[in-house]
């Protein structure tokens, strides 16, 4: 009996699990997390160790997370996001000012660690 109970539960919280899933809707904003990870072929640029110019790379990745940032929820989180990894990376200010008009793609907020994001 006591099984048989168990398996019941068991399936009645599966079945719940399944039918949030299905309601939730999609989202296809990108994290923190994966934002960071297609920025970072940028950091030798950013930082200033590398060349004068971001690689290709560096900016497709920008241009990646340009174009899931879909929302103004999602861009005001990765503002954030990207001043406290900014300030974690040792990123030179400058250089993140420069990144927008070099990988030629136009950023609704400005590269500024003293921006308020939630404007």
């Amino acid at each position: 009996m006591e099984k048989k109970m168990m398996g019941c539960l068991a399936l009645a919280f599966g079945l719940m699990i399944l039918v949030l899933n299905a309601s939730a809707s999609p989202s296809n904003d990108i994290t923190c997390k994966a934002a960071v990870t297609d920025l970072m072929p940028c950091h030798p640029f950013l930082v200033g160790s590398g060349p004068a110019t971001p690689s290709f790379t560096c900016c497709e990745g920008a241009q990646n997370i340009l174009n899931q940032a879909t929302t103004t929820a999602t861009r005001r989180a990765l503002c954030e996001c990207f001043k406290n990894a900014a300030k974690a990376f040792g990123i030179n200010p400058d250089r993140a000012k420069q990144l927008p008009q070099l990988c030629k793609i136009n950023v609704p907020v400005p590269f500024d660690p003293n921006v308020d994001c939630q404007s």
